[in-house]
């Protein structure tokens, strides 16, 4: 082993006793959350410092387009430096050799980081909560549906064959059986996420068919969103080991209930260690509601980060498992910002609207803003929501063009996230929607063709 490997991560120096490294992958997360990078020979890996990527990679939409977001000098492509944080070296268990994988950050030639590289945003969030003395901790909960093979656009997605050799069922929402169905996916799930020294909180069937939730433990923040895009791919690699997909679409049937990636926040007092959201006695602080208040206040503008395509907005539907609203209660499914049973002491506060197709770096940096700047404009919420939050009014955007409307309003957020970043973003969701709304549907042929 050369000197490199030496002060791995435990996990990862694992999974090499005794064998011979043959290659690492090294990667960064773009806009859409697509492992981005080079793989190269272990031996070489060990004789750099670091390596280029040209910028545009921020500039590419989901589809492998660009948007013209280049700025003054034009598109002319810059590299950038990347460095290797090898505390985030992690194997690749389902590759056929002995691989690694390590998350690197994005530098300018003059050392500055990026300001649209997604995990530099998350960071740059960090350093305004610990310039106030506060630490930051996140749950981040990930829903995703096991289908069907589907090498067709035109063909409805379907659920997975189950061990059994019927498709898998809905409405099955915590069954056991259900899980079991998976039991082959799910094993090698578990197994992945050992060889990566991930600890995984638990694993739900939840009410779609095919749909499963894998909850992780609590944490630091970037550490947690490099576990989730380091999960993604894992249950991606699962899933096709047994002849199905693993799908992270916000709403991939039509029929069904949309996944989530439900975000649990609490902030601590660096110095003690005591958690903001409980006082001397356990009750409930100011900090606490003015958390929520800043969560009401600006999640509106942050859902075009949250929900970033327009198969987004199909998950928020009544009744469906899904927020409509920005009411909070405590212990309420049904409202988007709910209050979990805890000890004062893990008194937490849980953003349901987030989707599971987000960016989880850009996800868990918008939710801790929004977060940040009520403690900060020390904003007060509504009055806690009782009863079933559907029956209410729906207060958040319903299609994305609005959603990108209300992001490039909101001033406060760009100040906390970044301004570069918040105009980049812009340029290349509004490309991603301009080209969606250049396709005619199976639906407008169907019912406008000889109609109209």
């Amino acid at each position: 082993m050369t000197d490199w490997t030496a002060n791995l991560p435990r996990a990862a120096m694992a999974y090499l006793e005794g064998r011979r490294l043959d290659e690492v992958e090294c990667i960064i997360s773009d806009l859409p959350g697509i492992a981005r990078g080079k793989a190269v020979p272990a031996s070489k890996f060990a004789r750099m410092s670091s390596f280029h990527l040209p910028d545009s990679i921020f500039y590419q939409t989901i589809t492998g387009d660009w948007g013209d977001a280049a700025g003054e000098d034009g598109f002319i492509e810059r590299d950038m430096i990347l460095r290797p944080d090898l505390t985030t070296a992690s194997a690749a268990p389902w590759t056929g050799d002995w691989t690694l994988q390590v998350i690197h950050d994005a530098y300018d030639r003059h050392g500055e980081p990026i300001k649209c590289s997604p995990r530099n945003v998350l960071k740059r969030v960090m350093k305004l909560y610990e310039a106030q003395g506060w630490e930051p901790v996140v749950a981040p909960e990930m829903e995703f549906y096991l289908v069907a093979r589907n090498i067709d656009p035109a063909k409805d997605i379907e659920p997975m064959m189950g061990r059994s050799g019927r498709p898998a069922a809905a409405r099955q929402a915590y069954s056991m059986t259900a899980v079991d169905e998976f039991g082959p996916v799910i094993d090698d799930i578990y197994d992945f996420a050992e060889a990566q020294g991930f600890e995984i909180d638990g694993i739900t069937q939840e009410g779609g068919a095919g749909q499963l939730e894998i909850n992780l433990r609590h944490g630091d923040p970037v550490k947690l969103a490099d576990e989730v895009f380091f999960f993604k791919r894992l249950i991606r690699e699962a899933a096709m080991r047994h002849d199905c997909y693993a799908t992270f679409m916000a709403k991939p049937i039509a029929d069904e209930p949309g996944s989530a990636m439900h975000i649990h926040h609490s902030v601590l007092e660096t110095e003690t260690g005591r958690n903001l959201f409980a006082g001397p006695q356990g009750g409930e602080t100011d900090a606490f509601y003015h958390f929520i208040g800043g969560l009401q206040a600006h999640l509106p503008a942050a859902i075009a980060v949250l929900a970033p395509y327009v198969n987004s907005y199909r998950r928020y539907v009544r009744d469906h498992a899904a927020p409509i609203n920005l009411e909070w209660a405590r212990d309420n499914r049904t409202t988007g910002i709910r209050i979990p049973l805890s000890e004062p002491e893990a008194r937490r506060v849980e953003n349901r609207l987030a989707g599971m197709d987000c960016n989880p770096y850009l996800g868990i940096a918008a939710s801790l803003a929004c977060g940040y700047l009520g403690l900060m404009e020390e904003r007060r919420p509504s009055k806690q929501f009782r009863g079933d939050a559907y029956e209410g009014e729906g207060d958040i955007p319903r299609v994305l063009g609005e959603a990108l409307d209300m992001w490039d309003e909101a001033t406060a957020l760009h100040e906390v996230l970044g301004r570069e970043f918040a105009r980049v973003y812009s340029v290349v969701k509004r490309a991603e929607y301009e080209e969606f709304l250049s396709v005619i549907s199976p639906w407008e042929r169907e019912h406008l063709l000889t109609n109209v």
